[in-house]
């Protein structure tokens, strides 16, 4: 009988690699149908979002660029095994959001429920990361560091660095469009503060 807690469990580096690689995808399948409903969000990928809109360039790119300056951060708070994992989870979801539009096309939508679909299914995809420690890098990284360090949840160190993002939306888009986008944060982010909890579940 396994009498081990689930605090001496570790991750296997199969677990890892199914955990990580399940999170990018359901974050990847989650940003497709945010943009595909013209909607916009917070944290690094919304910075990315935001700016694959106004500039035209692909949202993959972009968000891969704007990560770099976090991973110094990451590899001199963090440790170097979440900063690989960081590098490689963002290489990937920038891979994967450029190929994803050619397998699959987001029919006709609500804005709404695309809201919503987005806030779940990428909330699940990053709790699967953070569980395997790793992140999709960026202001990411500052929320998870700012939790271990001073109990804060991360989930609300998101919402905070989203009001920022969001200010500057309402200048750039349709106040509906923003509104809606909100609603999809708030659920994001209210996914990993309940359920992101270190003394439930410990990642190692």
């Amino acid at each position: 009988m396994n009498t081990e807690t689930p605090d001496t469990v570790k991750h296997t580096v199969l677990d890892d690699v199914q955990g990580l690689g399940f999170g990018v995808f359901m974050c990847a399948i989650g940003l497709q149908i945010l943009t595909s409903a013209g909607l916009i969000t917070g944290q690094t990928a919304g910075i990315a979002v935001i700016l694959s809109y106004v500039t035209g360039w692909g949202f993959g790119p972009v968000f891969f660029v704007i990560n770099i300056p976090f991973y110094i951060i990451a590899y001199l708070r963090l440790g170097l095994a979440f900063t690989i994992k960081s590098l490689i989870s963002v290489t990937a979801l920038s891979l994967v959001s450029e190929l994803l539009p050619l397998g699959w096309t987001v029919g006709e939508i609500h804005i709404g429920l695309a809201a919503l679909m987005f806030g779940a299914i990428v909330g699940c995809g990053l709790l699967a990361m953070f569980r395997h420690n790793g992140s999709l890098g960026g202001l990411g990284v500052v929320a998870l560091l700012i939790q271990d360090t001073t109990g804060f949840r991360a989930g609300y160190v998101q919402l905070i660095a989203d009001a920022v993002i969001f200010a500057v939306g309402f200048l750039l888009f349709p106040l509906g469009v923003v509104l809606w986008s909100l609603a999809g944060a708030v659920v994001l982010n209210m996914v990993i503060a309940l359920n992101h909890r270190r003394d439930r579940y410990i990642a190692t």
